[in-house]
């Protein structure tokens, strides 16, 4: 149904156009002119065609959902507009809304992807060249020109293109292209996403920056925007000094190190060149901004590692201060605007403007995009603001104002809610202040079961920012101190001087109550950008933790070096993780016991006691404990990783979220052949791990002979209520006879005894 296509004429690939320059005046031209919506963009299509030398020039407009309408054309049958439809991933135009990346082919009609919509007559034209329409991230459209030949479009040409993609992307959303839109006010919803700070919150939707209006895009006098650029630069990176400063009085350090590594993304060189590109190029510094900062996201989208993910997307919160300066907008007079019952809804955050706004009238966080390791989530936990993140179509299911309900400890909002989920919800959060109130008074009382058994309740911990709640809640000292943490909020390695500084810092803090530091546990899920472990096909068991530390024994060398110098002349205590063997065990072991006979010999200090122990994640070391507990001061369950191990189990991935039980027997009877050989060995035992800190799970453990149990501060008062009124001795008898049971999970015999017996769980 078309016509042969020839071949290539290579006088086609020579047409001279005008250029990117000026082009984009004559756009800014008709853009200015006050007529209707449509008769702009018919106007610009055939623009656009005229300037590019194409025979077709049509934009797609995104609908409702992922769905494009063909909106305007230039080439194709005018009969087709606003009726051909498209969703994203159907023909190429689909294909480059889905992926949201350009497309440029000699010979269309060759793709697999094209799909043939005869009403648009189409099939007469070969080459193709297409850009999605983005704003924010988020595909708002498709541009797409056409020739008749086998033309070969060029970089510059797919450049210019997309950056006439980015003025319609103002002129969609500025320019009345679509009638006003928005969720469906009159409808309660409920929204699901992923726990990033935990908690509960009532309050009213703030949206943070859904959309800056740039109003002008093409620029009169490129060195003028080069300076206006430069100014504003200077201004947020003095702003960025100012917050830091602020973070250090009001939360500690670590929000400094967070802001001190999100700093160096404002004199990124490759960035900054970008936007200094764009405006070479004819745009204004905003729109130079605003086009380096949808590129950012698109290459963002290509990388599969969450963490580098979090990084680049602080460079959107840079944008975004950068656009609001240059258009005069205050960040202070910014933060004024919340209302005193903030629910802040944004795509993303940067760490910078959790700081930057009152405490007192955040109630809590949503983000559309958002992890667990990202700044803005450990700041947030820091200040205790619940946050969820990856809501997806958050802002299309929300408006300004909407009343919603955030239960950030299950990761559902309710949006609207109807007078009876609103009054369930309130009691909840009653509920719940009454058991702070109660946890809180019971903070110095002891953990001891009714059958007399004392438990030491410990906390985990990564930042100076978590030692206050060792006062807060009553805890015995910290269990665990993942002092991996420091390391990944920061771009560059910690000298020893600073590792020694924060080391002493956290013993002086603990005030002479037990710290237990892991030595560095990164890799797998938890990179660093001085340490290349490659790309590993399963790397949570794969090149990590302590395999790193004796491969890169510098490393290793100098986080004891740092520990040994901040403990001087007070206890000491060192775990390795990751332990798959005694060998490795003993090969950690000799590295400190060198770096202790080198203090010694330096005349440094020494600490008055030094324990070291291992953390028990990986199964086959289980088989070797009779060696091994000859060899260690104490030991710790790493449970998380324990259980992805035992059951072959991503623990991330959501397939597997709740297939497997904790309270298995299997698992049950692993940990308590575990505590029986640690304490005929008089060893110390702990368990540090998401089990420590539930009340029902914590219970099993203590009915297993756990003594120690290492937790997040929230989950200590739950514990210690539960092991107050537990008897040890009768939860174990109802676990015990059950253990050979084919059942998949003893849960719910345990909870029908716990709630018989009265338990708080």
């Amino acid at each position: 149904m078309g016509e042969t296509p020839g071949k290539p004429d290579p006088a086609a690939d020579r047409v001279a156009w005008a250029g990117p320059r000026i082009l984009l005046r004559r756009l800014r031209d008709v853009m200015a002119n006050e007529e209707s919506p449509q008769a702009r963009l018919d106007r610009i299509v055939r623009l656009i065609a005229a300037e590019m030398v194409a025979e077709v020039c049509s934009i797609y407009v995104r609908r409702g959902g992922d769905v494009l309408e063909l909106f305007a054309t230039e080439g194709l049958k005018q009969e087709a507009v606003h009726k051909t439809r498209l969703r994203f991933g159907e023909g190429l135009v689909g294909i480059v809304a889905r992926d949201a990346q350009p497309l440029a082919l000699a010979e269309a009609q060759s793709h697999p992807g094209f799909a043939y919509r005869p009403e648009t007559g189409e099939e007469i034209y070969h080459s193709l060249m297409s850009v999605p329409i983005l704003r924010h991230g988020r595909v708002l459209g498709v541009i797409v020109v056409q020739n008749r030949t086998a033309r070969s479009y060029g970089d510059e040409e797919i450049e210019a293109l997309e950056t006439i993609a980015m003025v319609l992307a103002e002129l969609i959303v500025g320019g009345g292209v679509l009638p006003p839109g928005g969720s469906d006010t009159a409808r309660p919803a409920r929204l699901s996403g992923r726990r990033l700070s935990p908690g509960l919150a009532h309050g009213h939707v703030w949206q943070h920056i859904p959309y800056i209006a740039i109003p002008q895009l093409v620029a009169e006098d490129p060195a003028l925007e080069r300076e206006r650029l430069d100014g504003a630069l200077s201004a947020v990176r003095e702003r960025l000094d100012t917050l830091t400063d602020r973070a250090e009085a009001a939360v500690g350090d670590e929000p400094r190190d967070i802001l001190e590594a999100y700093q160096l993304f404002a004199r990124d060189s490759g960035w900054l060149e970008r936007i200094r590109e764009g405006i070479f190029s004819g745009l204004t510094a905003e729109a130079a901004i605003s086009k380096a900062q949808d590129e950012t996201r698109r290459r963002m989208a290509k990388i599969e590692d969450p963490y580098i993910r979090e990084r680049l997307q602080d460079f959107d919160d840079l944008a975004n201060r950068l656009l609001r300066h240059l258009l005069g907008e205050d960040d202070e007079v910014h933060a004024a605007e919340l209302p005193d019952d903030a629910v802040v809804v944004a795509r993303n955050l940067g760490p910078a403007d959790l700081l930057e706004w009152p405490r007192e009238k955040i109630r809590a966080v949503l983000l559309e995009e958002g992890s667990a390791t990202a700044h803005v989530a450990i700041v947030a936990r820091s200040l205790e603001i619940p946050v969820i993140g990856g809501i997806r179509n958050l802002f299309a299911a929300v408006d300004s104002v909407d009343e919603v309900l955030v239960d950030a400890d299950n990761a559902q909002v309710f949006v609207r809610p109807t007078a009876a989920i609103r009054d369930d919800f309130m009691g909840s959060v009653a509920a719940r202040q009454r058991e702070r109130e109660t946890y809180a008074r019971m903070r110095d009382l002891p953990a001891t079961t009714r059958d007399g058994i004392e438990i030491g309740l410990y906390l985990n911990a990564g930042f100076l920012i978590d030692m206050p709640h060792l006062d807060a809640t009553g805890a015995a000292g910290i269990g665990l101190y993942r002092t991996e943490l420091p390391f990944m909020v920061r771009d560059d390695y910690p000298d020893l001087d600073a590792q020694q500084d924060l080391y002493r810092r956290v013993l002086d803090q603990a005030d002479e109550r037990p710290v237990t530091f892991r030595t560095l546990d990164i890799g797998g899920d938890k990179p660093v950008s001085y340490v290349d472990t490659g790309r590993q096909e399963n790397p949570a068991i794969g090149w990590r933790a302590l395999r790193i530390g004796l491969d890169h024994p510098t490393l290793l060398r100098d986080q004891l070096r740092a520990l040994i110098g901040a403990a001087a002349d007070r206890d000491l205590r060192v775990m390795f993780p990751m332990v798959a063997e005694v060998a490795e065990f003993e090969a950690a072991r000799a590295v400190l016991d060198r770096e202790l006979e080198r203090a010694r010999r330096s005349g440094i200090a020494l600490p008055s006691r030094v324990s070291v122990g291992a953390m028990l994640e990986v199964p086959a070391l289980f088989w070797q404990l009779p060696s091994l507990l000859t060899r260690v001061d104490f030991l710790s369950v790493g449970s998380n990783d324990l259980l992805q191990f035992l059951f072959a189990s991503d623990r991330e991935n959501p397939r597997l979220a709740d297939r497997y039980d904790p309270l298995s027997p299997a698992v049950l009877s692993f940990l308590k052949s575990i505590a029986d050989q640690c304490r005929a060995a008089n060893v110390p035992l702990t368990l540090c791990g998401e089990m420590a800190g539930r009340p029902l799970e914590a219970l099993a453990l203590v009915a297993a002979g756990y003594r120690n149990l290492s937790m997040t501060a929230a989950a200590v008062g739950p514990v210690k209520a539960m092991v107050r009124e537990a008897d040890a001795g009768a939860a174990w008898n109802v676990i015990k006879d059950e253990l050979q049971s084919p059942a998949r999970s003893l849960r719910n015999s345990l909870l029908t005894f716990a709630e018989k017996a009265g338990y708080p769980i």
